[in-house]
């Protein structure tokens, strides 16, 4: 995508950002509906949607979790080492090597008969999420991936991708390199894309599958913002309901 002749501002970004998004979602609809699928019937027999991503992608699960105007039953898959605030860098490292998955997974139920895992990877190539994965596939949990075909592709590097392995892809469009503004020869691009269209797309997954449970006469479970009336006994009845399976409450 070529800047010549144009401004770099905020303004750019965000118009390039609304087209990227309007395309993700227009076309991404049917895989929508599929994974939203996979979440309904997670629901309906009082199972988890587990939501897992490493560095920035950690910010799905806690997206998902707890959040007003979101399903109740969703558990983030966090640990520190894996995020951003313990080290970044370090994140980064960790996110390349083999050999964590079943650490990371230790504490989470993962249940192939009621459960369903989402993952968010951006490129789909690093070594963690990819073994989280194969983890899940091992123990018969559906899972439902968001990330770049395009940038998957476009890595040279040996190995499968995460949009092979997912019984779902929910492809959020995005560029190599996730940036969608030029700042000129020789500097790096600017401008991430794959939050704000992913995010959009997670919550387009829980909503649909409310709407599934609504339409088959079942009932949706939802959190409230804490700032309503009747939040707080609607919140806390919610939250004991899966306090066992969820350790981040």
């Amino acid at each position: 995508m070529s800047d010549k002749g144009t401004a770099v501002t905020g303004a750019v970004y965000a118009a390039r950002v609304q087209r990227l998004l309007a395309a993700a979602v227009e076309e991404e609809l049917p895989a929508i509906r599929r994974a939203a699928e996979l979440v309904a019937r997670s629901f309906a027999a009082e199972g988890i949607f587990y939501v897992f991503g490493s560095g920035h992608s950690h910010m799905f699960g806690e997206e998902a979790f707890y959040r007003a105007g979101g399903a109740v039953r969703v558990c983030p898959i966090l640990k520190s080492p894996h995020m951003l605030h313990e080290g970044a860098v370090h994140s980064t490292v960790l996110e390349r090597e083999t050999g964590h998955a079943e650490d990371l997974l230790k504490g989470y139920r993962l249940d192939g008969e009621t459960d369903v895992l989402l993952i968010a990877s951006n490129s789909g190539a690093n070594p963690l999420p990819l073994e989280v994965a194969e983890v899940a596939r091992g123990r018969g949990v559906p899972l439902i991936a968001i990330t770049s075909r395009r940038y998957a592709t476009a890595i040279d590097r040996p190995g499968p991708r995460l949009h092979e392995l997912a019984d779902v892809v929910v492809d959020n469009h995005c560029p190599p390199g996730d940036a969608l503004v030029e700042l000129g020869p020789e500097l790096p691009d600017c401008g991430p894309s794959s939050t704000v269209v992913g995010m959009t797309l997670l919550n387009a997954v829980i909503v649909e599958a409310l709407g599934i449970q609504l339409r088959r006469g079942e009932t949706p479970q939802v959190f409230m913002s804490a700032n309503m009336t009747g939040a707080e006994s609607h919140n806390s009845r919610s939250a004991r309901e899966i306090s066992t399976l969820v350790p981040h409450l």
